[in-house]
């Protein structure tokens, strides 16, 4: 069969869909990215918030629409979506054909054959034990690879449905992250994003126990030139951890870490494990050790509770710690989340223009540190040549793919995607910024 496969939401979810790629190709079928034309698309789905399934039902309807006009043949939806909509997917949306839950990506060959069969395919395995050590089919550059080293979360925050869409937190071995990353590298992989729900709490649930430090050595030990960290969640950011980073050249001093928000009466609604003052002291304690560290950060505007005086405290938070890199989303009330159920719903429109003020003050922050850094050399992973900008384009270790901005160079030659080049900055614009190769 031709399978084509669309895969939506975050780096983790595409992790998923390329083992399902790689499940279908042993099977002998031919994966494509392009539904038009296939005999099944796989569209692989995140059910997080509003905006994410408003997405996933877009593609539906869209791929439905393609095959009315005969130009695909099955829909199988698998993922986030299907996992949380079941129901509501088989009753509402006659477009889908079969369904994958989260606990199910494994099943993706029996249910193409199922399709094949005429059957109605539904598959929801135990989202608490899964396979995640399969072969991938890598759809990222060939020089940026992610490796999910744990799978579910078990923290519990308040607003987040995460919990009861991948099942509890489960660290892979060491054994078959290292065997994984080896292949990497020996493909040309010189640029490692971890990624998880929850890095930070990497191997706690193992026999016997490691830590996270312990494999980011082993991984620092293979032939990458960059380790990029996703996400680290502040109360369990270690000493050991930290010396680390500042131990392993390959180590970004590019952290990730989600606070969600800095008011103490806000975290402790989310249930949140850190405070004001121990985020502040994190962060204090991570530039004494790394000067040049750059912190990212995801916040939240508009939990419940969150009055006029929360919203300044934040504001106020951010323009004393100078946050290099931030997301910033809408609180959305998740059915089946202690969140949607609080008392003090702030109104949308309030909670949208919290947003939007606080992407503006981030915007001024990282203009001024954009601007900071005019003049300097740094170092810039190209990642080819831009024919709208009419240069290259590439990220420095400041950028992660697909979230941060990027750095656009002139060159004299040619510069293969997946050099590494030093390149002197020149200009700051709207979050980019622009240069010229250093020879």
């Amino acid at each position: 069969m031709k399978v084509a496969f669309i895969s939506l939401g975050c780096s983790k979810n595409l992790i998923n869909t390329e083992q399902m790629m790689a499940l279908c190709r042993q099977a002998g079928h031919t994966v494509t990215g392009d539904p038009d034309g296939a005999d099944v698309a796989v569209l692989n789905t995140c059910g997080f918030i509003d905006s994410a399934k408003s997405e996933a039902i877009d593609h539906i309807l869209a791929l439905g629409k393609l095959k009315a006009e005969g130009r695909l043949g099955k829909l199988l939806v698998a993922g986030c979506l299907s996992q949380r909509y079941r129901q509501e997917i088989r009753q509402e949306l006659p477009e889908v054909d079969g369904m994958l839950g989260t606990g199910s990506y494994t099943d993706v060959v029996a249910a193409l054959e199922a399709l094949e069969a005429g059957e109605q395919p539904e598959c929801f395995g135990d989202i608490h034990h899964t396979d995640d050590d399969g072969p991938r089919v890598v759809t990222t550059p060939p020089y940026t690879a992610f490796l999910k080293i744990a799978e579910g979360c078990s923290n519990g925050c308040a607003f987040c449905i995460i919990p009861k869409l991948r099942g509890r937190y489960r660290s892979r071995s060491m054994d078959s992250l290292l065997a994984e990353a080896r292949g990497l590298a020996e493909s040309g992989v010189k640029e490692l994003i971890v990624i998880a729900q929850d890095i930070t709490r990497y191997g706690q649930d193992l026999e016997p126990p490691v830590s996270l430090a312990q494999l980011l050595r082993q991984l620092c030990a293979l032939p990458f030139h960059w380790i990029r960290l996703h996400y680290l969640y502040p109360e369990a950011v270690t000493d050991e951890l930290i010396h680390t980073i500042t131990q392993e050249p390959k180590l970004l001093h590019y952290l990730d870490i989600p606070i969600q928000h800095c008011n103490d009466a806000i975290l402790s609604a989310m249930r949140r494990r850190s405070t004001k003052a121990e985020i502040t002291a994190l962060f204090a304690k991570l530039r004494a050790a790394m000067p040049d560290v750059v912190i990212r950060t995801s916040l939240i505007c508009g939990l419940p509770g969150e009055g006029e005086a929360e919203f300044e405290e934040l504001c106020d938070f951010l323009r004393e710690q100078k946050l290099q890199r931030a997301g910033v989303f809408q609180f959305s009330p998740e059915e089946g989340t202690l969140a949607a159920r609080m008392e003090g719903q702030v109104d949308g429109e309030v909670a949208a223009r919290r947003v939007e003020h606080i992407v503006e003050l981030q915007s001024r922050v990282m203009d001024e540190w954009n601007d900071s850094r005019l003049g300097t050399v740094i170092e810039v992973l190209c990642e080819g040549f831009d024919s709208q900008m009419g240069c290259f384009a590439g990220r420095s270790r400041a950028d992660s793919p697909e979230i941060d901005g990027r750095v656009y160079f002139t060159a004299a030659g040619e510069i293969p995607a997946g050099s590494f080049v030093s390149v002197r900055l020149t200009q700051a614009v709207d979050g980019d910024l622009m240069g010229e190769i250093e020879e």
